[in-house]
């Protein structure tokens, strides 16, 4: 057995309170460092929502941070942070919010983003940084955070707790003589969404062509609510409208048993992708290269360079790597031609 040299961090802390997707993209890190730091202690500053779906990630020390709270989520922060001293604190976030958080963590080394990915002053609250890299996904931009330690850049694998109970939900809603189109149509940003009559046009066409099964999911927040009921409506078959009725667990099991998922830039994408489960990207407002599910890049229908160009007027190459085209009507390059020809490449490779 290799012993390591006595440099190496015995306690890390991590960062990262949101959002859905990218507190995924963060599993990995702490996967590999547990791989490579054999009894490293871990403890991760993480959101109260995203603690719901990973705060049970087996051999990490989870401290939640409500950003609504206010004053009193910096205070409470304060109080747990009391006589504690990290070798290491890897900074994801660059949110001003984050930085005060940062602030009241104390750490030797304090990790963070290069000076072209950083803002909001984020430089005052690190002392090292990630190598620059022009044109990188997020997941590997976070799995970087590992490389100012010594330490190799973590490597795609996810895991994600759940329970029998939570795959017994999913099971109760999918098919099982035929195949599950799971339907996750909402983004957090309007402006990243695709019009509902679309996804109803996509869903039929499952349904027509291939006899798939299509479940609407989506969080209880009325917006989602009233758009999974749109799809519905504007549909001529019959879906399975489970909008509002599941938790981040349950709906992790039902992407990990469904067969093909449909999802604009948004978490449920993320999640299913780090379940193994193909995601048919639906993008136009953002970037897949660099926010899209990691292991499905192929399955995004991409029209964000046609976005970008005509909203903005510049290419990929001459934009901001990451430089968003959430304008009104950039969604709507995405046409149901597109979406409903990568699944039928989709069921092609996949039959």
């Amino acid at each position: 057995m290799h012993h390591h040299p006595p440099s190496n961090p015995t306690s890390i802390c991590i960062l990262r309170l949101s959002a859905i997707g990218d507190v995924t993209h963060v599993i990995p890190v702490v996967l590999s460092l547990q791989e490579q730091l054999p009894g490293v202690k871990i403890t991760w500053v993480i959101g109260k929502i995203e603690a719901k779906l990973i705060g049970d990630l087996p051999g990490v020390e989870f401290i939640i941070f409500d950003k609504k709270a206010g004053r009193q989520g910096y205070a409470d922060l304060r109080k747990q942070m009391k006589g504690r001293k990290f070798d290491a604190l890897l900074h994801m976030q660059v949110a001003l919010r984050a930085n005060l958080a940062a602030a009241l963590i104390p750490a030797k080394i304090k990790v963070g983003y290069d000076k072209a990915r950083s803002k909001d002053l984020h430089s005052l609250f690190i002392n090292k940084r990630i190598a620059p890299a022009p044109q990188q996904h997020v997941r590997d931009c976070l799995a970087s955070f590992l490389e100012p330690l010594g330490l190799k850049a973590a490597t795609p694998q996810w895991h994600i707790l759940l329970s029998d109970a939570d795959h017994e939900f999913a099971r109760s809603h999918l098919a099982a003589d035929r195949k599950n189109l799971v339907i996750s149509p909402c983004a957090s940003h309007t402006l990243r969404n695709w019009p509902a009559e679309r996804y109803a046009q996509l869903a039929d066409h499952a349904i027509e062509a291939y006899g798939m099964k299509v479940i609407l999911v989506g969080s209880p927040a009325p917006f989602e609510a009233e758009y999974c009921t749109a799809i519905e409506r504007a549909m001529k078959h019959k879906a399975h409208n489970i909008c509002g009725k599941d938790t981040l667990k349950q709906l992790t099991a039902m992407m990990s048993e469904a067969d093909l998922v449909v999802a604009p830039d948004t978490g449920p994408a993320h999640i299913a992708s780090s379940v193994n489960t193909d995601v048919l990207g639906i993008f136009a407002a953002s970037n897949p290269n660099r926010s899209g599910p990691y292991n499905s890049l192929k399955w995004c229908v991409n029209r964000y360079p046609e976005a970008l160009q005509r909203f903005t007027g510049k290419t990929v190459d001459e934009a901001r790597w990451g430089a968003k085209a959430e304008f009104e009507g950039a969604m709507e390059l995405v046409s149901v031609k597109d979406a409903t020809e990568m699944l039928d490449s989709w069921i092609t490779e996949n039959s």
